[in-house]
């Protein structure tokens, strides 16, 4: 992550495993059926793959997914493909190792880029790369990274910039909808062909180009929406449960579960919780619009 200022959290302050399973199994209970573990970072914690096991003998599961920028992939591969992981997201917003340093603040795009190479060699499936599109700075890149897919059994996801949190790039002047990425995509590489949406399936609309043995994804959280169709629910390191991105009112499970609160009580203040989700937002008059948590701190 860019070198913006923050503070680490004391250790106290953060759900403990236990209490992760705990949450995770009421919610098991009453239809989640799909996790992702994200960040941050998730592969800088330590034990992660323990984690990883407990969840995958939660019955209910159906998938449990996670999210990296791929700095530590390629150390870890091995063990995330041995604990269950299949489907794997990476965060890559451009092919370019300067440009990748000045985004990131960091030069680890060959070290991230050998983490897609290994994943790619153990057999994750799918894997999705997760693009931020920012004019006059990685727009240059739309076709290049779409063509990602066309080498690679990928998925390439572009996404929206976003005014999330206090971030040093976010300026109006840099956003570009995805009906305009679509387009350039199409200019390159001819029509995108839709493809059928899964029921456990994310934000993204998917579609593939000829011959391609990957896909194209987009995710327009601003010019299309898709708070009507919404079925995510994020909760954060410290456990606060937030039930929209773009919505600074959050719910204090590290509380809850720290009065000793069974699951069947867990039950009941998940429902409680939920009922309060936003109906949605409106971004071009802003309204509704408030989000001073940086995504590091939220979870992709």
């Amino acid at each position: 992550m860019p070198q913006i200022n923050f503070s680490w959290l004391p250790h106290d302050s953060i759900l403990t495993y236990e209490e992760i399973l705990k949450v995770c199994r009421t919610l098991a209970t009453i239809g989640i059926t799909k996790v992702r573990l994200t960040g941050g970072e998730p592969l800088v914690r330590r034990d992660l793959i323990n984690l990883i096991e407990r969840l995958t003998e939660i019955e209910e599961f159906e998938e449990i997914c996670i999210t990296t920028n791929g700095v530590l992939l390629e150390e870890y591969a091995d063990s995330l493909y041995q604990a269950g992981i299949r489907h794997i997201n990476i965060s890559l917003d451009s092919l370019s190792p300067v440009r990748f340093a000045y985004i990131t603040g960091f030069d680890l795009f060959e070290q991230v880029w050998r983490g897609i190479e290994k994943a790619l060699e153990k057999g994750f499936s799918p894997i999705k790369i997760n693009s931020v599109i920012m004019k006059g700075i990685n727009d240059n890149e739309i076709t290049a990274l779409a063509g990602l897919s066309m080498k690679y059994p990928v998925q390439v996801r572009f996404i929206e910039f976003m005014p999330v949190g206090q971030d040093i790039f976010w300026n109006p002047d840099r956003f570009i909808s995805c009906d305009e990425i679509k387009s350039q995509v199409e200019d390159t590489f001819g029509m995108l062909c839709p493809l059928p949406k899964s029921r456990c399936a994310g934000p993204a609309s998917e579609y593939v180009l000829d011959k391609a043995p990957g896909s194209v994804g987009f995710i327009g959280a601003l010019s299309h929406n898709f708070c009507e169709s919404c079925n995510r629910l994020r909760i954060t390191a410290e456990g606060r449960l937030r039930l929209c991105l773009f919505s600074d009112e959050e719910v204090d499970v590290k509380k809850a579960l720290r009065q000793g609160l069974n699951i069947e009580e867990l039950t009941l203040f998940f429902h409680r919780a939920v009922s309060k989700k936003p109906k949605g937002f409106r971004y071009l008059d802003r309204e509704g619009l408030s989000c001073n948590r940086g995504m590091s701190s939220i979870g992709g």
